[in-house]
């Protein structure tokens, strides 16, 4: 039995490396179920977004969450959640290929891509199974929105030069945050916040 082992790349060092033919894949590449898939998001995008793109683009909160809900029932909210927790966990390539085809329509992209990426993975590769078990199913579902919290207005997406801070309550069961944060995706409609702060200093 063979071992596959992975080398992280640090910095610009895979601008200097040879890239193997196996290591690539093009649209050639993709299979049925690859196509399958976009052909049923650029549907979803043509029949569902782009037929209502000025009114998302007026800032309408309940049409955009609802569209989220659709692409949940579809399955592609979960993409990268498991299985065991309401999730479908494809491939990247599924994953690239359904951020393709959502371009068309950038705010309901921009939505998909914090809820099934930054809004999510952080819980899915950090969180309790307790935590995974009460708020993943719900997100692969559509039926609750996440969002990722990071820029400050005076730290912009520097996390190091982060100002709102996290205080352990006294009785060790919450923390309580203060600070402020700006240009949240999703923030306004979102249930489930991943916040940066600094803990102790």
């Amino acid at each position: 039995m063979s071992k596959k082992s992975t080398q992280f790349k640090t910095g610009g060092q895979f601008l200097l490396e040879s890239i193997f033919d196996t290591e690539m894949f093009s649209r050639e590449d993709f299979s049925d179920e690859h196509r399958d898939i976009y052909n049923m998001v650029m549907d979803f995008d043509r029949d569902r977004v782009l037929s209502q793109k000025d009114e998302i683009e007026k800032y309408n909160p309940e049409l955009s969450k609802s569209l989220l809900k659709e692409l949940g029932e579809l399955g592609l909210l979960g993409i990268d959640i498991p299985e065991k927790f309401g999730g479908i966990e494809v491939d990247k390539i599924t994953s690239a290929i359904v951020a393709e085809a959502l371009v068309y329509s950038p705010s309901i992209a921009v939505a998909w891509g914090v809820q099934t990426g930054i809004g999510s993975l952080p819980l899915i590769w950090f969180g309790t199974d307790k935590q995974k078990e009460k708020f993943l199913p719900a997100l692969a579902a559509g039926e609750m929105i996440c969002a990722y919290g990071l820029t400050e207005p005076s730290s912009g997406s520097d996390a190091t030069e982060a100002k709102t801070t996290a205080t352990l309550t006294d009785d060790g069961k919450h923390y309580i945050l203060n600070g402020e944060k700006i240009f949240i995706t999703n923030g306004g409609w979102s249930e489930l916040f991943t916040v940066f702060a600094q803990v102790d200093g």
